[in-house]
């Protein structure tokens, strides 16, 4: 099936027009969700509140996630959906590591899921970028200071710890410059080696880098939603490969590049191979005859 045909499928009219859509979340994520789903679906973000979602696990290492990060996700929506006793829910999980090329930049990778239980379908978005996620111990007042500005301290507010990186003793949060010297003078004085351990905040709230990357996956998620399965209409029709083989623009063998995507249904069994560009060429580099 050729591009054309797949983009008459996204229809601009939505089936969730007027309906109201769980959002579980402490952390401040609903309004950059609202502001990309609400206007184009013409949806309603329902805030659900009154659950610690630390509890499925925390950034901060004291509780671990159990299961993948949609996994995750999954659980999230439906406890949200379960407390606003709605069959519609969207959930956000986030993941932080090395970047997947070269394994040396700090990476975030977010999540969102949309469970439609009257449809008996999921459809997910995600996104992907550089993270503020560092962390580092400090022995003095000058190396704070230095790891905090260089963290992007206050609008990225930090986490304190004595000692090491797994000590229980917690203060996140850090928002501002006195604070951050009252908990680092109280923090030290508890210290056995005299040193703190410092980090980023990575709950969304606390982390504009990251909620910029949960907009970003709002973003796909909302053109997967608008995104018709040609066979039965559903929403969701979206990619679930990536297909290499893009010509060599020298010898004209396939190289590794991706030449096209598989879409999939995720009601029917409705698949079809999207070319991204035709008529475009490979680079060399990336073809096993040229540079095996």
């Amino acid at each position: 099936m050729v591009r054309e045909n797949i983009l008459a499928s996204r229809a601009t009219g939505s089936l969730y027009e007027g309906e109201p859509v769980a959002f579980l979340t402490r952390h401040g994520k609903e309004r950059v969700i609202a502001e990309v789903l609400e206007p184009d679906l013409r949806c309603r973000i329902v805030h659900v509140a009154g659950y610690d979602t630390d509890l499925l696990g925390s950034f901060t290492r004291e509780i671990p996630r159990e299961g993948t990060q949609i996994e995750a996700a999954r659980r999230k929506a439906r406890i949200g959906m379960e407390m606003a006793r709605l069959p519609i829910g969207v959930a956000s999980e986030g993941s932080f590591g090395p970047d997947p090329i070269l394994g040396m930049i700090p990476w975030n990778r977010e999540c969102l899921l949309l469970i439609d239980d009257r449809r008996e379908i999921e459809i997910s978005g995600f996104a992907q970028g550089r993270a503020m996620s560092a962390g580092s111990p400090c022995t003095d007042w000058n190396e704070v200071v230095e790891f905090s500005m260089g963290a992007g301290f206050p609008a990225h507010h930090l986490v304190m710890r004595p000692e090491g990186p797994e000590d229980p003793r917690i203060t996140k949060g850090i928002s501002n410059w006195t604070d951050l010297e009252r908990v680092y003078s109280q923090t030290q004085a508890v210290s056995g080696n005299g040193r703190v351990f410092l980090e980023v905040d990575l709950r969304a709230h606390a982390n504009p880098t990251r909620m910029e990357t949960i907009r970003k996956a709002a973003v796909n998620l909302l053109e997967n939603l608008r995104s018709r399965c040609p066979s039965c209409g559903m929403p969701g029709f979206s990619a679930v490969e990536r297909i290499e083989g893009l010509p060599c623009a020298d010898c004209g063998s396939a190289t590794h590049e991706i030449r096209a995507d598989l879409l999939a249904c995720v009601k029917c069994a409705h698949r079809a191979v999207v070319e991204r560009d035709p008529g475009r060429a490979g680079n060399p580099l990336y073809c096993d005859y040229c540079n095996p």
